[in-house]
């Protein structure tokens, strides 16, 4: 099946241009899942070809698309399928896993390192422990329906959970269970480059930019219980809060 026949043909009775008609054909199958994330798209040269419309054509209907995050560009690979973006709350204290739920993705986790330890001078610092504090240790990369989405480190201090064990796809669910679940945080965003590692894992060009959120979660009473680094994948999200006038 070419790809014309995948995603439609040109209308010859449209009386958009031909660079608006391309990109609503593709908008569309990106919607429907006809091309489904990380798929590839061909070439221009291809597409011009296909499509009978000059290669500038093409070029101006992929650009829209990859302004409106349904495609990125990869150094060196070509222009694969991002999908729909994922607001993420900045106004809202909730994990990974609600967030996705909340949206009709499927979170799902694949562990990379878990143990317990004491604290760094960083942790000491973020979680307010003493030197020689007992913290638990959890490194994690985030799905969405099989999609990486985010590379997460998160310190837990010691007090908060039973074991290890505890956590299994939800580190919040887990502080809950064990009533320590963080009722306040302080985040911090800022803008990064991802490494050729970090790169590899969420499937993007090292380079590309990303979202580093540290999260510091807060009890009732003050304590910390939980200090968590998280890269998000910067084609993959947008962060919203919501904001109220003092008065």
């Amino acid at each position: 099946m070419s790809f014309s026949e995948k995603i439609g043909a040109l209308g010859e009775d449209d009386s958009a241009p031909l660079y608006l008609q391309l990109q609503r054909l593709l908008r569309e199958a990106i919607k429907q899942n006809v091309l489904p994330q990380d798929s590839a798209i061909p070439p221009e040269r291809e597409l011009a070809e296909e499509f009978a419309v000059s290669r500038i054509t093409v070029r101006k209907a992929l650009e829209g698309l990859v302004e409106e995050g349904l495609l990125s560009r990869r150094r060196g690979a070509g222009t694969f399928v991002t999908g729909a973006r994922v607001e993420k709350s900045f106004s809202k204290l909730s994990s990974f896993s609600e967030d996705m739920l909340s949206r009709g993705r499927r979170p799902n986790s694949v562990w990379v390192n878990r143990s317990i330890g004491t604290v760094t001078p960083e942790e000491s610092l973020a979680l307010g422990l003493s030197p020689g504090a007992a913290v638990y240790r959890f490194h994690r990369v985030r799905f969405a329906d099989e999609t990486p989405m985010a590379i997460e480190y998160s310190s837990v201090p010691a007090y908060c959970l039973p074991s290890l064990e505890a956590v299994d796809y939800s580190l919040y669910d887990a502080l809950e269970r064990a009533g320590n679940r963080p009722t306040r945080a302080l985040q911090r965003l800022r803008a990064v480059s991802f490494t050729a590692e970090q790169a590899e894992t969420l499937h993007v060009s090292p380079g590309d930019a990303g979202l580093l959120i540290e999260r510091r979660g807060f009890l009732r009473d003050g304590r910390a219980s939980e200090f968590t680094q998280s890269y998000y994948r910067g084609d993959a999200y947008d962060l919203v809060a919501e904001l109220k006038d003092s008065d």
